[in-house]
């Protein structure tokens, strides 16, 4: 019972960290490397801060979620370890 736990929340977080990842990859898409600013493209420099914003509020989400799958997918694998050598005794 506590294995099918573990494992459905580690299946929350690596959906979690899935889905952070490909919106973070289509933000990055429409990120400018360099930009030719004059007061007629003020909106591009406008947009490229705010894309730089959301981006830096979604590095923070991604640690939390790749962290917490990655403890928890070492949790079920000490899970599973344990389950098995107990078979074996």
């Amino acid at each position: 019972m506590t294995l099918t736990i573990v494992a459905v929340i580690f299946g929350i977080f690596a959906i979690g960290l899935i889905v952070l990842l490909i919106y973070k990859s289509t933000l990055t898409m429409h990120e400018d490397d360099q930009l030719f600013l004059d007061d007629a493209s003020s909106h591009m420099h406008e947009e490229q801060t705010e894309l730089l914003a959301k981006l830096k509020g979604l590095i923070v989400s991604m640690r939390v979620f790749a962290t917490g799958s990655g403890i928890f997918m070492l949790v079920l694998v000490a899970m599973l370890i344990y389950q098995k050598l107990n078979e074996i005794q």
